[in-house]
């Protein structure tokens, strides 16, 4: 079994540290909820690449653990950045996407407030939102032992969208009625490829419109029709499998 792996702050593993002291909130998870104890393997992580693998030389009280360090690595940024902008689903289904696209190995995820989103993040309703997505992302990568967690970036209306659209070196939008297949689109060796998973409602035609006209065409999954939840990640891995990510 992999060792467990927990955050740091930032700057915690420069230097080349020997010896790292795991305190609040990670801390109490390995000693209270995981109880990790003296000789056991462990990961730290600052979540933008580096990690630091050793072993849990002391625990001290309920939160509070230190780890001798045996080898810090670094992962690079990968050559094919992903990122799937994910229209706001109804109910906890926005985290579930999240999650499973988070596990998959996304790069990026950004919310957006579709024309036929029933769920609208509004005020306060939208921080508390946004802050779980941003935690399920973090606790996903945790899960999934990635050294480099996905940006969850701020909500994005539809011209938002179409401008991020232009700027990517590949860039379609998951339809059902899409003309090409998703499977034999012609990809870049390197760059951002950008993908964007419509609600439940479906992509209106003034959105299909909007990405085209940026360069975003629509593409088909496959002959089933996925939920807005699921999309994603299938959509994900096919491209982690086509840049090579996954071989």
């Amino acid at each position: 079994m992999t060792a467990p792996v927990f955050v740091v702050a930032p700057g915690a593993l420069d230097g080349a540290p020997a010896r790292i002291t795991l305190d609040g909130a990670e801390g109490r998870h390995a000693v209270s909820v995981r109880r990790l104890q003296p000789g056991e393997p462990i990961v730290l992580t600052d979540g933008a690449g580096r990690g630091a693998f050793g072993t849990v030389a002391a625990v001290s009280g309920k939160d509070v653990l230190d780890v001798e360090v045996g080898e810090l690595r670094d992962e690079p940024a990968p050559a094919a950045r992903i990122t799937v902008v994910q229209a706001l689903p109804k109910g906890d289904r926005g985290e579930l996407a999240v999650e499973t696209m988070t596990e998959a190995g996304v790069d990026a995820v950004v919310p957006w407030s579709a024309a036929r989103c029933v769920t609208q993040w509004r005020g306060e309703r939208g921080a508390k939102s946004l802050a779980k997505w941003r935690s399920t992302a973090r606790e996903a990568a945790k899960q999934a032992r990635r050294l480099r967690f996905p940006e969850v970036a701020e909500p994005m209306t539809t011209r938002q969208v179409a401008a991020l659209l232009s700027g990517a070196d590949f860039a379609g939008v998951l339809h059902e009625e899409g003309s090409a297949p998703l499977a034999t689109a012609e990809l870049p060796a390197a760059g951002s490829l950008v993908l964007v998973v419509g609600p439940e409602g479906g992509v209106s035609p003034e959105e299909i419109a909007a990405f085209s006209a940026a360069a975003a065409p629509p593409y088909r999954l496959g002959p089933t029709v996925l939920r807005t939840s699921t999309a994603g990640v299938a959509a994900a891995a096919l491209l982690l499998t086509r840049t090579g990510r996954w071989s």
